[in-house]
């Protein structure tokens, strides 16, 4: 069973940098790679505020917060990764920016180095097709914030070799998170299961059948939710959602998938939940009132 001692991470956005901290916790090296400096200061700056928070709550100490820091490095240069046993892609949702990126990794790392991609929305079966080793390509996808939640999906794409996806399996339990096994299908097993549930829950909302702030206690009061999911929206960001609706859509012509009229008028709007300060709970003049 291969451990994955040295790991790279493509990407130091939120998922990327996120994951890299949980690997560093985890007493392994990672190599961060991404297109300039000012990313790599940006994503350092992210992962420290994380940890200094933990140190404020108590939850760890300013000596386990340095030793993170530590264990990850980063580069703007592929040709860093040589050496690297594991590598974790988690740039931009889309597929032409992940296959450029992956081919190039994969003339770098050696031929039995794992590349995996944390991808929510886009087939790992596709991205593998355009590798040069497709049976060492796999999904590893991470939830938000990865240091944070538990579940990992490790995605078998149609070509992998089975003795990765248990090396893989090993690698996320070690991580100290917990592995589910699932299939290449449009979102996986959890947005798979998701993306319906919110879809009906956004086009309910702009049917009136009630407030944003109304839907979410309902939602939350009733069913014993953490959180409401126009709120969980907002959280993951609404330009994601359609994004991953539209591929499941595109990919299986199942109107389940098809994402509501008001996600589209919302994101052409620059309403994209949180990290835009505008959306259906977040930002909103009156409570309730998302538009």
């Amino acid at each position: 069973m291969r451990t994955f001692q040295r790991v790279a991470v493509l990407g130091f956005g939120t998922m990327g940098g996120g994951i890299a901290q949980v690997v560093a916790a985890s007493g392994r090296d990672v190599v961060v790679l991404e297109t300039n400096q000012e990313r790599i200061d940006r994503g350092f700056a992210t992962v420290r505020g994380f940890l200094d928070e933990g140190v404020r709550r108590g939850k760890s100490t300013e000596a386990d917060r340095d030793a993170v820091l530590e264990r990850i490095s980063a580069i703007t240069d592929v040709a860093g990764l040589a050496g690297v046993d594991l590598v974790i892609e988690a740039v931009t949702e889309r597929q032409d920016v992940k296959v450029e990126l992956l081919a190039r990794v994969a003339e770098v790392v050696g031929e039995d180095t794992v590349l995996t991609t944390n991808t929510s929305a886009l087939s790992v079966t596709d991205l593998a097709a355009h590798l040069p080793r497709p049976g060492r390509m796999a999904g590893l996808h991470y939830f938000n914030p990865a240091p944070l939640m538990e579940l990992v999906e490790v995605v078998r794409a149609l070509q992998t070799d089975a003795a990765v996806i248990a090396d893989l399996v090993s690698f996320v339990e070690d991580l100290g998170k917990s592995p589910v096994e699932v299939k290449d299908r449009p979102g996986f097993l959890v947005n798979r299961l998701l993306m319906p549930y919110l879809n009906d829950v956004v086009q309910e909302y702009d049917n009136d059948l009630a407030t944003a702030d109304d839907v979410d206690v309902a939602i939350q009061l009733g069913l014993g939710y953490k959180l409401g999911p126009l709120a969980l929206l907002d959280l993951i960001g609404i330009d994601v959602h359609q994004h991953a609706t539209e591929s499941a859509y595109e990919a299986t012509l199942d109107p389940q998938f098809a994402p509501p009229p008001l996600l589209s008028q919302m994101v052409a709007a620059g309403y994209l939940g949180n990290k835009s300060g505008r959306g259906f709970r977040v930002g909103t003049t009156e409570q309730g009132e998302g538009r």
